[in-house]
């Protein structure tokens, strides 16, 4: 109770105290030096012949240099080492006018005591009292030995504490946690856990350190259930690994924000997050060459289809920080468009260089509208991230799914040749390849279009400029990769909801997998694939490993502190129930047409050698799909996919909403 009253009083009460306090406490070392120097010799007890007006003067000469230094600005529970700097300057000052003074006052005839071991002891104790007094406030109000003796109070203070928690590595990171945890207060670090044998048996700020093998230990110990882990600067590999070790335990564990998140102040220290489950990849991203970045991007004119979705807004990040000239976001949703634009606003307006941000809301199913933005802006690079990804989704709707993705990328490719744009770069997906499903082969047939346009040096554009030839200055470049992590509609995000209402888990099949890669990696990889395009490329990045998405799962739900409930433990926490392939969905994805991929200057990108068919084909196959898209008939659209895409098999019957609705009412 006393310290919620200290705590509720006013700036200016709290200031009067801590002055008076320190008056009594500069009277007390000065008394203690004259005792220690004096007492035991001469019976000293208090001050005599001139020594009162060294009494007098010591708190009139320090506390203006108390005052004016900061020290009763500084809030005493969050009281830290920039502190104790300020008071030992403050206190030097002091002593330093005082010693001053008292010289001149002997000078001028005054009977003053002058004794250098005197002053040195005050000084010395002064620095002990005032510092201690704030250090011993701090543990008051954020430590719990002051109130070891009373139960009471000991309650209060665990009740404040919170949850007993571990910190997974006792470098500066963790010792930085454990620091915002005691402020917060929302958690009672206990342990540290740390690979460093040097420091195991000992304590580190108070807390005992263990091994990675003293873990099950440790639980015993202190009955801890969270663990952070404050390894920022830790590869993903070594950070997979760690995460690997902690399954086993019932801990549900968070991490600590990456280094370069921390150096670049998009997060603090404390900003504790689930485990990013690019860690449990394991996948460690090559770091990026500049020269490549600006090939296409620095002084230029940069537009981004689908600039708010995951990809798009990625890019637009990545193409904002390699300075453009201009950087035009052509985007269909007025909020996702709202949401890149201010955030791109906000971290130029914090930065130096001057980026024009264009945003325009539009549809790339609209051609006249994209000539027109590439014209008016004299746009030089094109990075086309607007599509329809979601496969059943695009299943159950495929006339629109045709049209965004086939015709949408066939008007950005004929505006940009109209406009003479320098570089196109197509956003691909693995689903692409021998597709099953509707997304995956639109997607392929966008590739098709772009290889078959850029091997024409005049082409004569579909549509409405189709009785006119076009120079064609314009070179285009596919990349195509599998999963992004945490990207819109994708299984991470879901499962993370299940997990947190409790279960079931949703898989579709025990045994499928798929290529998983980070926003950010995949984000640079595209844009560096483009830049080192000739024309009609296809490049392909290096996804690593493919990931069995049960295994994902179960990584999830155990580093989350619980456990899965299956026939082998039926009192688990979350249960993982598998409910059957979706429309179109494999059981696996592949990154490659063709064989014989080449090697390219980046260690993570690829070039494949893929088939397509020429501009003239391709004119009839768009014309005849076109119809059948106008008149609805998803049935002509798939054996229209079937005769120009190689290797789609379609692996459901046709489950087009609109499709099926008329067929259902025509047959009854």
């Amino acid at each position: 109770m006393i310290r919620e009253r200290l705590a509720n009083l006013s700036y200016s009460q709290k200031r009067s105290i801590q002055i008076v306090l320190d008056v009594l406490l500069l009277w007390l070392a000065l008394w203690t030096a004259f005792y220690l120097r004096l007492g035991t010799e001469e019976g000293w007890l208090w001050p005599e012949h001139g020594q009162g007006w060294i009494f007098i003067l010591a708190p009139i000469l320090a506390i203006p240099f108390y005052i004016r230094l900061g020290m009763y600005r500084a809030v005493l529970r969050y009281f830290g080492n920039d502190a104790l700097k300020c008071i030992a300057k403050a206190v030097t000052l002091g002593f330093v006018a005082l010693a001053a003074t008292m010289y001149i006052l002997r000078e001028v005839g005054m009977e003053v005591l002058l004794s250098r071991s005197v002053f040195f002891m005050y000084w010395c104790l002064s620095l002990c009292l005032l510092g201690g007094l704030r250090l011993a406030v701090r543990e008051y109000f954020l430590g719990d030995w002051f109130t070891a003796g009373n139960p009471f109070e000991k309650s209060l203070v665990d009740r404040d504490v919170g949850r007993p928690v571990a910190i997974y590595g006792a470098g500066g990171a963790g010792n930085e946690l454990v620091a915002s945890l005691k402020i917060s207060r929302m958690y009672k670090p206990v342990a540290f856990i740390d690979e460093n044998p040097y420091l195991h048996g000992r304590t580190v700020q108070g807390l005992p350190v263990y091994s990675s093998e003293q873990i099950g230990e440790m639980i015993q110990d202190t009955g801890v259930r969270d663990l952070f882990l404050a390894i920022p600067s830790a590869s993903r590999s070594r950070r997979r690994e760690v995460l690997t070790t902690l399954e086993q335990y019932p801990l549900h564990v968070r991490s600590m924000p990456g280094i370069m998140d921390l150096v670049t102040g998009k997060v603090k220290v404390d900003d504790l997050q689930e485990v990013d489950i690019a860690d449990l990849l394991g996948r460690d991203a090559v770091p990026p060459d500049p020269s490549l970045f600006a090939r296409c991007i620095t002084g230029k004119t940069v537009m981004v289809t689908g600039a708010g979705g995951s990809i798009g807004s990625e890019l637009c990040r990545q193409i904002v920080s390699s300075l453009p000239s201009r950087l035009v976001l052509f985007e269909h949703s007025e909020y996702a468009l709202y949401k890149i634009h201010a955030e791109l606003k906000h971290w130029l307006g914090n930065r130096l260089g001057n980026v024009v941000i264009v945003p325009i809301l539009g549809s790339i199913r609209n051609e006249a509208r994209l000539e027109q933005v590439i014209e008016r802006w004299e746009v030089e690079t094109i990075y086309h991230a607007a599509a329809y990804k979601h496969v059943p989704i695009v299943e159950h709707n495929v006339s629109e799914g045709v049209m965004n993705n086939v015709f949408g990328t066939l008007n950005v490719a004929q505006a940009a040749i109209r406009c003479q744009v320098e570089s196109v770069v197509l956003v691909s997906t693995d689903k692409a390849v021998r597709p099953t499903n509707v997304m995956g082969s639109t997607k392929r047939l966008a590739e098709m279009v772009l290889q078959a346009l850029n091997t024409e040096q005049a082409p004569r554009l579909w549509g409405k400029s189709s009785s006119v030839n076009h120079l064609n200055r314009t070179r285009f470049e596919m990349v195509r990769f599998g999963n992004v992590l945490d990207s819109s509609g994708s299984v991470i995000p879901l499962f993370r909801e299940q997990i947190q209402q409790g279960g079931p888990v949703t898989v579709t099949h025990p045994d499928i997998t798929r290529y998983f890669m980070t926003i950010p990696e995949a984000a640079q990889l595209v844009i560096q694939a483009g830049a080192m395009g000739q024309g009609g490329d296809v490049f392909v990045l290096d996804m690593g490993e493919p990931v069995r998405i049960l295994d994902l799962a179960r990584k999830m739900v155990l580093l989350s502190g619980l456990s899965v409930r299956d026939e082998s433990s039926p009192k688990g926490d979350i249960e993982i129930v598998f409910t059957g392939l979706r429309p179109g969905e494999k059981l696996y994805e592949e990154l490659l047409i063709g064989d014989n991929p080449e090697p390219t200057i980046h260690s993570k990108i690829r070039r494949a050698n893929e088939a397509h068919l020429s501009w003239d084909r391709l004119l009839g196959v768009l014309d005849e799909l076109e119809s059948a898209v106008r008149q609805e008939d998803p049935q002509r659209v798939r054996e229209m996919l079937l005769a120009t895409v190689q290797g789609y098999t379609p692996g459901v019957d046709i489950v087009d909403l609109l499709y099926d609705e008329r067929f259902r009412k025509d047959g009854a």
